[in-house]
C-alpha cells in the first residue's frame, strides 16, 4: 500500500506529520507509525485493518499506550483496550497579537526540561515527556527563577504546525500569559511560512473561548482514543 496523507493533513494529523516532516522521527512502517515513546505516545496507522492494527501492536511493549486522532471513531479489535474515547475540536488560524509589556518570554531548551516537566504535570495540558520539546521551540514566562507558563510545537503536518503545551501555573492565571505566549508561538510560525493550528478537548469549554477571543477557529471535531494492549 502506498503511504499518502489523507486527503488533507489535518484530518490524520499523526499520520500525517509521521509521514511527511516529522516522518524522520517515526517508528514503525507502512501499516503503523508512532513517535518514540520519550518524546510522545502519539501512534497512527494506515488504515482501521487487521493488518494495521496488528502493525500497531507490534510496536507497542509492555503497559505502552497509543494516542489515537481521526475523523471517526475507532472500534478496537480484542487484542486491544481502549483507556479513554473522547472527542476534541480542531482549531485553525494565527493568535491574535497579545504582548505584554514588561513581560519577558524566554525561549526554553534542555536545561528547562525539568521544570518543563513539572508544570505540565501540575496543569496537565496534554502528554508532555523529558524529549516533547524536541519537536519544536517552546517559549515560558518566569515569575523570579520559577516557569509559570509554557506553550511550544509539537505535530507537524505537511505545511501546519501544531501549538501544544499551553499552561499556565494556577497561582499566575488571569495575567494574559497563556494569550501572549499563544501569540509568540503563533507569529514565529506564521513567519516560517506555515499555518498554526491546535487541538482541545472539547469538554474544555474555557479553553476553546480562549482561543476563539485570539481568532482562532474550530475546523473540524476529531476522536481522541488511547489504546493499550490486551494483557
Amino acid at each position: 500500500m502506498s503511504e499518502v496523507p489523507p486527503h488533507h493533513p489535518l484530518d490524520r494529523p499523526i499520520w500525517s506529520a509521521l509521514t511527511t516532516r516529522q516522518r524522520e522521527l517515526a517508528e514503525g512502517g507502512t501499516n503503523a507509525r508512532r513517535f518514540p515513546v520519550a518524546i510522545a505516545p502519539f501512534a497512527d496507522m494506515l488504515d482501521m485493518s487487521p493488518q494495521s492494527f496488528a502493525a500497531l501492536g507490534a510496536l507497542l511493549s509492555g503497559p505502552e499506550i497509543a494516542v489515537l486522532f481521526t475523523p471517526e471513531p475507532v472500534t478496537v479489535p480484542p487484542e486491544f483496550k481502549v483507556l479513554l474515547a473522547e472527542t476534541g475540536e480542531q482549531m485553525i488560524g494565527t493568535p491574535a497579537d497579545s504582548s505584554l509589556p514588561g513581560v519577558e518570554i524566554a525561549r526554553l531548551g534542555l536545561a528547562d526540561v525539568p521544570a518543563m516537566v513539572a508544570l505540565t504535570e501540575l496543569t496537565k495540558p496534554g502528554p508532555f515527556s523529558a524529549r516533547t520539546h524536541e519537536l519544536g521551540n517552546f517559549f515560558g514566562i518566569r515569575v523570579g527563577r520559577e516557569l509559570v507558563a509554557m506553550t511550544g510545537e509539537r505535530m507537524k503536518p505537511g505545511n501546519y504546525t501544531e501549538m501544544t503545551a499551553v499552561c499556565v501555573h494556577p497561582d499566575h492565571r488571569g495575567r494574559g500569559y497563556a494569550q501572549a505566549l499563544l501569540s509568540a508561538v503563533g507569529r514565529q510560525i506564521a513567519a516560517r511560512g506555515e499555518i498554526p493550528f491546535l487541538h482541545v478537548f472539547t469538554s474544555n469549554v474555557s479553553a476553546i473561548a480562549l482561543y476563539r477571543r485570539q481568532g482562532m477557529e474550530i475546523r473540524r471535531r476529531l476522536h481522541i482514543t488511547v489504546l493499550q494492549k490486551q494483557g
